[in-house]
């Protein structure tokens, strides 16, 4: 922990002396002093870091590193936040900018030089004596060398790929049968609640996930929803998170709902819901009355509708079916109980070798003997035998290593109570290699039980400067190794990953949640708003707020000069504590504001934050940046998500900005003065550290600047594209070759607001000449990364030649493409193919046919909106490994696809359609291959 501070310290500090020498003046050598102090010093902390549990005395010596580093870094981050004040002070004062000298003088520097050069004198003093208390009180003799954590993360060729997940090697005999036949029973009957109770760990979510994603459960209920309550719940959240699962919602409708009461979403829940049978899940309920606040909107029908609901308290499970006896043979109630013996050897040998057959592992007798000892510490609760051999797992597999472990494991428990499985789980978290803690300490900043966006986490580890460069590698990916290797410890869990295996979204259990805030709080690395002593507040670096903070607690903590990061996970910060931020909470390099919901002006203030590396504002209305927005030269990620955004022209001047996700923001037109105070060319070409770039297309699209961007590797571009579809722009798309992400949109919605923008007038078609995406697009031949590619806009045809796709392409998406030949014939030949979707007139022809075999890889077939197409056709040979089809408001299909039967891997059918003859072939042909399709079949009918 107090490593990772000193080294993020250290090298910015070293980038500083390198590249602002000018900076510090006559205060240089003391700054090179520190810089040489910090060292030393951090080359003795990789070790003591993981002592310091043992010892009282390595633990106050840590300590006393950690905040003097701190301190270090506050004070040169001040310093700097001062000469820039200063410069913007004569900004203000002169009236001629064109006479502005470039930097500010050393005369205007000297006050702060002296305050700076005493204040590096007295840290200098400190470390000193800190480092004199290694010897004086022998510290040297308990801090050696053999620390079993490793300097460096696992490097890019030996990533690891978490392909056994927590679904893969929990299991309960029997608990997968009980509660879905309980769930599957009683088609006649009013809603009723099944309720699976268990202590934490127990695996109540996993046997939950199981259940809600079995075939048989998929069939049976017409729609579906997984929602998680946990202790912070908020009703009018969750009834949101139900509606968007079973509702089909447009953009505009989505929008809509959110800015509805909880009644009358509620209104809206329970009317969709009233004639269907749903299955709705509510894991991790603390308390009744969030069973209370959503029973009303969920429609009580005669149907055999289901909530399935996950908790820790047989309470609870009881007063949400009143009339249910718990533990009679007829209850809606399944207890979870601890594994066996036999169950958790099962377990452990599974996860610590990373099999999915554990007879195939042959151990000596020694060995299993420890093992099992092992094992028996963990009292057959599978948290913890999963996080120790998650643990194991990253040791070597000798007699003496597995005899290290089993000693820190009663040491551990000791400290925690012999039956509680918190000790496994900090030995666990105190075995993590320096470079991992406070990486996995991070994680519980977010609210419990929430899905984690793997990028975002990411994003904010690299701007809290826990990322270590490793060579030349990119710090994302240094930071993707960091996650998986943490998913490989069973210390983080996988939501959901992406087509090309990489993780998604990932989530923390809730013991290790409450295991990371307890240490991040020992450790001062953060606090979560549901932690906070209001009343006699710490100095804080890193706040989380989350839902129901009551308005008033939160100013006290805004002028708090310390404060580093700001985090909202509730409504964002109020115009009126912006002023605090101003005057006090001048060093904040990250601030996250959570959603808005109505349009939003970023004050002035804003360009204050000098230091700012993360600014992110969620939500789907209007947002607009002032222009002070030029002053954050550090900013490294700006992400507005959804937001329809206004964002200066003066955002090209950011070069640290890696990651640019604005989809729906439109950049500013320069003005002709703005022009003149400029020098040279102002575009996007500045940018070339810009991994992420998602824009509404403009005039700053002109030329060939984004092909200067060869770092680029998301690029999602939507607006009115044809007046930029000129040989500048294709030339440029072909020199991304680092791209993994492609979307391009041509959103005919925004010709007029285009096109007023930047001319004046109305449309008019004349005004600009249709052009299309290909034949302008160039071969993707050397896109060997590019995984995923949407288009959204006319097409003349597709490419016949197979190199013309990316080599390694694994989703493609093509909406409102307008293509009259059948696109199945040309890509049925593409190799890797694994998600095909179509979508929104992208084929106008009325027959589409897969070809003897084609689509040998492809896993999954959207046809969506094809309202001219009438007959699918598969060939015999044809989509071997197709998983999932889904055939939706295809108004003219009449008939089930021909060749349907053939599909032998088919796991989902989902259709969408009016059509009676349709629906009739799929519920009343017979035959033993068609009662395997109904099982398989989702049905939403549409008018």
């Amino acid at each position: 922990m107090a490593e990772s501070s000193v080294t993020f310290f250290l090298e910015k500090l070293s980038n500083l002396v390198i590249q602002e020498a000018s900076l510090f003046g006559e205060v240089e050598g003391q700054v090179k002093l520190l810089r040489n102090e910090l060292r030393w010093m951090r080359l003795f902390l990789k070790d003591a870091d993981s002592k310091c549990i043992y010892d009282e005395r390595i633990k106050l010596w840590v300590e006393q590193i950690r905040e003097v580093a701190q301190d270090a870094e506050d004070v040169i981050d001040l310093f700097i936040f001062k000469v820039d004040h200063q410069r913007q002070q004569r900004l203000k004062n002169l009236k001629f900018l064109k006479f502005l000298p470039t930097c500010v003088g050393f005369a205007d520097k000297l006050p702060f030089i002296h305050e700076l050069d005493s204040k590096v004198k007295e840290i200098n003093l400190m470390i000193e004596k800190i480092m004199a208390n290694r010897s004086k009180y022998g510290l040297e003799a308990l801090v050696t060398s053999n620390s079993s954590n490793t300097d460096h993360g696992v490097s890019q060729q030996e990533r690891r790929n978490s392909n056994i997940e927590e679904t893969d090697v929990v299991e309960i005999k029997g608990g997968m049968e009980a509660v879905k036949g309980m769930l599957i029973k009683g088609d006649q009957m009013r809603r009723k609640v099944v309720s699976i109770v268990g202590m934490g760990g127990l695996g109540k979510t996993t046997l939950a996930k199981k259940v809600y994603n079995h075939s048989d459960v998929k069939q049976h209920f017409e729609c579906h929803a997984w929602v998680y309550v946990s202790q912070e719940f908020n009703p009018r959240e969750l009834l949101l998170n139900i509606i968007n699962s079973v509702m089909p919602l447009s953009t505009e409708e989505k929008k809509a709902m959110r800015e509805m009461g909880e009644a009358e979403l509620g209104g809206k829940l329970h009317g969709y819901l009233n004639d269907k049978k749903y299955l709705v899940v509510m894991d991790d309920v603390w308390s009744i009355d969030a069973w209370s606040s959503l029973r009303f909107h969920l429609s009580d029908s005669m149907n055999g509708s289901k909530v399935l609901m996950t908790t820790r308290n047989k309470e609870i499970a009881a007063q949400a079916n009143p009339h249910e006896v718990v533990g009679h043979t007829e209850s809606l109630f399944y207890e979870l109980r601890l594994m066996d013996d036999g169950e958790s050897w099962e377990l452990f040998l599974k996860k610590t070798f990373g099999v999915t057959n554990f007879t195939l592992v042959s151990l000596s007798e020694p060995m299993e003997e420890l093992g099992r000892k092992i094992v028996g510490k963990c009292k057959g609760l599978p948290l913890a035998i999963v996080v120790l051999a998650g643990l194991l797992s990253t040791k070597e597999k000798t007699q003496a290593s597995w005899e290290k472990v089993l000693a820190s494991i009663d040491w551990h428990l000791n400290q925690g109570g012999p039956e509680s499985c918190l000790g496994i789980l900090a030995l666990s978290y105190n075995d993590l290699p320096y470079y991992l803690k406070s990486c996995f300490l991070y994680c519980g900043i977010f609210p419990e039980d929430s899905e984690i966006s793997a990028s975002k986490l990411i994003h904010l580890w690299i701007a809290e400067g826990f990322i270590q460069r490793r060579g030349k590698e990119t710090l994302e990916d240094i930071g993707e190794d960091y996650l998986n290797e943490l998913i490989h410890r069973s210390m983080v869990q996988v939501a959901e990953k992406k087509v090309n295996g990489s993780v998604k979204s990932c989530r923390i259990h809730d013991l290790l949640r409450d295991l990371a805030i307890s240490e991040a709080r020992d450790a001062r690395l953060f606090e979560v708003q549901e932690n906070i002593d209001f009343t006699s507040p710490r100095s804080i670096r890193r706040l989380s707020i989350h839902q129901h903070l009551l308005k008033n607690n939160i100013s006290q903590h805004l002028h708090n000069s310390l404060l580093r990061s700001l985090i909202f996970f509730s409504n964002p910060i109020e115009r009126k504590d912006w002023r605090s931020i101003q005057e006090h909470v001048k060093l904040l390099g990250v601030l996250d504001l959570g959603r808005v919901e109505d349009n939003y002006t970023l004050p002035k203030g804003i360009g204050e934050l000098i230091h700012l590396k993360f600014l992110c504002i969620k939500g789907t209305d209007r947002v607009k940046l002032p222009s002070s927005i030029d002053r954050l030269t550090n900013l490294q990620n700006l992400d507005l998500y959804l937001n329809d955004s206004y964002i200066p022209h003066t955002i090209w001047k950011l070069q640290q900005l890696r990651h640019l996700n604005c989809r729906y923001g439109e950049i500013s037109s320069p003005s002709k003065f703005s022009k003149c105070m400029i020098n040279g060319h102002l575009g996007v070409e500045q940018l070339t550290n810009l991994q992420t770039l998602a824009l509404t297309v403009g005039s700053w699209l002109d030329g060939d600047g984004l092909g200067k961007l060869t770092q680029l590797r998301k690029l999602y571009l939507r607006g009115w594209l044809t007046p930029y579809l000129r040989k500048g722009f294709f030339d440029s798309i072909a020199e991304l070759t680092a791209l993994r992400t492609l979307v391009l949109i041509d959103s005919k919605d925004d010709k007029k607001k285009t096109l007023l923008n930047r001319v004046g007038l109305e449309w008019q078609k004349s005004v600009v000449e249709e052009r299309t995406l290909i034949p302008g697009l160039m071969s993707f031949s050397r896109h060997s990364f590019l995984y995923k590619v949407r288009l959204s806009a006319k097409l003349d045809k597709l490419p016949e030649q197979t190199e013309f796709y990316p080599p390694n392409l694994l989703r493609l998406s093509l909406v409102r493409c307008k293509l009259k030949d059948d696109p199945m014939l040309i890509l049925r030949n593409l190799p890797t193919l694994r998600i095909l979707e179509l979508t929104g007139t992208s084929y106008v022809g009325n027959r589409m046919v897969c070809p003897f075999g084609g689509f040998v890889q492809l896993e999954s077939l959207v046809l969506n909106d094809l309202v001219e197409l009438e007959e699918l056709i598969v060939k015999e040979g044809a989509l071997p490994n197709l998983r999932s089809l889904q055939v939706s408001l295809c108004q003219n299909m009449k008939k089930l696809p021909h060749g349907l039967l053939q599909l032998k891997r088919l796991e989902k059918f989902s259709l969408r359609t009016d059509h009676k003859d349709l629906i009739d072939e799929i519920l009343q042909t017979e035959g033993e291959e068609w009662d395997r399709i109904r099982l398989i079949t989702s049905i939403n009918k549409w008018n």
